[in-house]
């Protein structure tokens, strides 16, 4: 069961977009994560440093991909990898023990100051991570203040509900982590169908609103639970307030 004392986080749930949908595998979206991960790593080396009686140095910052929802898909790994060479200490989390990263114990990302979920099927995400206590895990590691990111299911998982493919045609899915509440639909304008069909099931019923819609290379961002800011790394790229009465679009920084 997630805990309903959690009194600090940051999410960031992208529509879509990131290392993933970049031909060159840059992405201010990401740039913007490394920056977030960056404050949270030399947060934490000044307060280990002042604990032993030294000064804090500056090092790069752990980051951790969990592909889960795409089945581990190595050549997903291998983009992430590459996107981040250099610039983090990068990790990866594979539920599939997918050679040559193979299984690790989930704990593990309480030492990350970034944790990046992968896109792909938010049912089997969100089945396999409750097998082995990830849920759980992610909700501890949110608390202590690493940053929580992820792509389309991985931006997906963290609502109470969602517009999903992972039965094939588009569903609606009340099977979410609930750490925000309501419902996402990301893809918002980029795939057929994803709009209309969000929309009526917001004014449905069928998923609790309100929700929120997130374009391609737009991004939102939460502080302990509630939005706080978008941000957009295409111009036409931008995120929405679905409800009964319709749509409003948000405000937003393009990066």
């Amino acid at each position: 069961m997630m805990d309903a004392a959690l009194n600090q986080s940051t999410i960031v749930a992208l529509g879509g977009g990131g290392f993933s949908m970049s031909e060159s595998g840059t992405s201010a979206i990401d740039d913007y994560l490394l920056e977030l991960a960056t404050t949270v790593r030399d947060k934490r080396s000044t307060e280990a440093h002042h604990r032993r009686g030294g000064r804090g140095a500056s090092v790069l910052p752990r980051v951790c991909f969990v592909p889960t929802a795409s089945g581990d898909n190595p050549d997903y790994i291998h983009r992430f990898e590459a996107a981040f060479d250099g610039r983090a200490e990068t990790h990866v989390l594979s539920m599939f023990g997918q050679s040559p990263w193979g299984y690790q114990d989930p704990k593990m990302l309480q030492d990350m100051d970034l944790i990046y979920v992968g896109g792909g099927s938010t049912a089997n995400l969100l089945t396999l991570w409750r097998d082995h206590g990830v849920d759980d895990i992610m909700a501890l590691a949110a608390s202590r203040g690493t940053i929580l990111a992820g792509i389309s299911a991985g931006a997906n998982c963290w609502f109470e509900a969602s517009s999903t493919d992972s039965f094939g045609p588009l569903a609606p899915l009340s099977d979410g982590l609930g750490l925000i509440p309501g419902s996402a639909c990301p893809h918002y304008h980029g795939e057929p169908g994803r709009a209309e069909t969000f929309r009526t099931w917001i004014e449905a019923g069928q998923l609790p609103g309100p929700g929120l819609a997130i374009d391609d290379h737009a991004a939102v961002v939460f502080e302990n639970f509630r939005a706080t800011s978008v941000i957009a790394e295409k111009s036409e790229a931008h995120a929405y307030i679905v409800d009964e009465r319709g749509e409003t679009r948000l405000d937003r920084d393009v990066t």
